[in-house]
């Protein structure tokens, strides 16, 4: 069992940024890959970002890339996003996921375990 809680979230304008962290516990951290979801109202959950247990292997939404950087440090169990030039259209609920493949995935069923999601709101 994984347990991730997410921080960092808040209310941002236009072009402004955030830093999301997502802190884990319970089973060995650098076993897992870790990917950040983010679901706005009325759509389905998206695959924003995600890192290789190693975090030599990152990849990202086309949506988010230059704009948000993932990164993980496995000394202290915890996953980061990056978020810069925030647009109105990244308001969404913000959840980090916990999968045990080799690879990074990116879709939201792949993954085994969740966070309770953070809310981020760009207002234009």
């Amino acid at each position: 069992q994984v347990k991730l809680v997410e921080s960092g979230g808040g209310l941002v304008q236009a072009g402004g940024s955030l830093r999301l962290s997502c802190a884990a516990s319970g089973r060995t951290f650098s076993y897992y890959v870790m990917g950040w979801f983010r679901q706005a109202p009325g759509k389905e959950r998206e695959f924003v970002a995600g890192i290789s247990v190693g975090g030599e292997s990152t990849h990202y939404a086309d949506s988010v890339k230059v704009r948000f950087t993932i990164s993980r440090d496995n000394a202290k169990n915890t996953v980061y996003l990056q978020m810069n030039s925030l647009k109105p259209e990244d308001t969404a609920v913000y959840y980090c996921a916990a999968e045990s493949s080799a690879v990074v995935r990116s879709k939201w069923y792949e993954y085994d375990y969740w966070g309770q999601g953070t809310q981020v709101t760009v207002s234009s």
